[in-house]
């Protein structure tokens, strides 16, 4: 190890000179120390806290993990202040899905007080049929996700709008929630409006049409298969005391909301800003806001029982609005399952979920920093010289990435960028790498519950992941499927001649 000189600005505004060692690449045992431990502390957190667990036991063990891996990035010749900057950044990364959790949040709140989310519950408690409910609650996601583009708005309309309708039926919420996580994914992954399906062809070098209809190979038979097993689930429910149940709910519901397919504009407007490629957060801040009016203008009854002065003004009915924005609302009907259903939303309700984003973010910044990432990715690769081998190591790796660094977009970008070139030295085309990716990366993502769309999902469905991830049929499936074909040689295209030996001709 030798020293070396840099130049640095001095504090007091001279030019001087500063001693700084040389940085060590870090060992295979200085990755996994970290990794191990964190485990560890998971699976103890789990253990003693249960439910409770991702209400600050993960977050932590998290940052505990992260201090382990500063302490390793230190010892190979990193400065904190480096170490500092790279968890900034990568806090950095998440800040755009924490404002768009935050005004999640305030859309749920004030649908539920306008009567938009109640109204789907109802409608839907009329038209699903509880024995096919879980096929349909697939279905249904799956074409308004493919619509619009985005499985986290599918989640926090229609999603929440079915758990809804499951609770009224009496039908098992983890399946219903994996039959939502199913159905959203599936869309979210073939529609040519998704950020992530974007995201792997520029990653890979493909064509993003290439690649949809390349990917339609492991995505169709998969979710074909995710349907039967609900279809079978369904038809084996038990549904003798559910007419009376639905019954009693939409009696409850009629009494307490005004209801009407009018209360449905905010969803048309939110799907119509979707459609038309509106960022995220602002289209769903405008339908919060737009539910926010529906309320004040079709809830008045509603909003008067929530005042809390003896008599109820214009100013009072807004500061109820306001609350639902930021904290939610709370019903107390004469139905328990129906107040517990509906009393939630609000900018407060996330903040659990965005502390927990942050501590992920930060121990996945630091180990990317510090260079354990990359050493654990290159120890994967190595040895990999079939397809089979170089598809099942890329979707583990995304996996591994997942759950490591909490974000599903780096689970795409960082295994695309370290695998791109092994794919096309063995002569195999990049679709196969782009596939892959989303395979792997993509649809691993929502069954994390420290990942930012696990934690996402179990805020807007009330789920946790550990409940549903054995129930998300498509998302466990289609991973397996593609590794399958691999291993088999189905539908994997090689490169004609291959560009490696191009590449090598050009060099000699």
């Amino acid at each position: 190890m030798s020293d070396h000189y840099r130049c640095y600005v001095h504090p007091y505004g001279t030019l001087g000179m500063k001693m700084s060692k040389e940085i060590t690449p870090p060992s295979l045992l200085d990755a996994l120390i970290p990794l191990v431990l964190l485990v560890l502390m998971m699976g103890s957190a789990v253990y003693l806290f249960a439910d409770n667990s991702s209400y600050g036991p993960n977050q932590i063990a998290l940052l505990l993990a992260m201090g382990i891996a500063s302490i390793i990035g230190l010892k190979n010749g990193h400065t904190w202040a480096s170490i500092e900057k790279g968890i900034v950044k990568g806090i950095s990364m998440s800040l755009g899905a924490c404002l768009i959790l935050l005004s999640v949040g305030s859309l749920i709140g004030t649908w539920m007080l306008a009567g938009t989310v109640p109204t789907l519950i109802y409608y839907g408690l009329d038209l699903l049929n509880p024995q096919f409910f879980y096929t349909a609650t697939c279905l249904i996601c799956a074409v308004v996700a493919m619509s619009i583009g985005s499985s986290w708005t599918t989640a926090a309309t229609v999603g929440v709008a079915l758990i809804g309708v499951a609770t009224g039926m009496e039908m098992s919420l983890p399946i219903t929630a994996g039959a939502v996580v199913s159905g959203a994914y599936f869309g979210d992954k073939i529609s040519p409006l998704s950020e992530t399906t974007n995201l792997a062809p520029a990653i890979a070098g493909t064509d993003l049409f290439e690649h949809i209809r390349y990917m339609l190979w492991t995505t169709i038979p998969s979710f074909i298969i995710s349907l039967v097993l609900f279809l079978i689930l369904g038809l084996n429910e038990d549904t003798a005391g559910s007419a009376d149940r639905i019954e009693q709910m939409q009696v409850v519901l009629q009494e307490y909301f005004v209801l009407g397919f009018e209360m449905l504009i905010p969803l048309v407007l939110l799907l119509t800003l979707a459609v038309r490629k509106m960022p995220a957060f602002p289209a769903v801040s405008i339908g919060a806001l737009v539910g926010g009016a529906w309320a004040l203008i079709f809830q008045p009854q509603l909003i008067s029982s929530l005042v809390t002065t003896e008599h109820a003004s214009w100013i009072n009915h807004i500061m109820v609005v306001w609350s639902a924005l930021f904290k939610g609302v709370v019903f107390a009907t004469s139905d328990d399952n129906l107040n517990d259903l509906l009393s939630r939303g609000g900018m407060a309700s996330m903040l659990n979920t965005i502390w927990l984003i942050i501590c992920a973010m930060s121990f996945g910044a630091v180990l990317e920093h510090v260079g354990l990432l990359t050493r654990i990715v290159s120890a994967c690769l190595k040895g990999a010289t079939s397809i089979g081998q170089l598809v099942t190591r890329t979707i583990l790796t995304c996996l591994g990435t997942n759950i490591i660094t909490a974000d599903q977009y780096i689970a795409i970008v960082m295994p695309g960028r370290m695998y791109k070139d092994a794919f096309k030295e063995r002569g195999y085309h990049q679709l196969n790498l782009s596939r892959s990716l989303e395979d792997g990366g993509t649809l691993t993502s929502p069954l994390i519950p420290w990942n930012t769309c696990g934690a996402y999902m179990h805020s807007v469905l009330l789920v946790h992941p550990f409940e549903y991830i054995f129930f998300a049929f498509f998302n466990l499936i289609n991973p397996v499927l593609a590794i399958i074909y691999a291993y088999l040689g189905i539908k994997i295209l090689k490169l004609t001649p291959p560009e490696s030996v191009i590449s090598t001709a050009q060099k000699g």
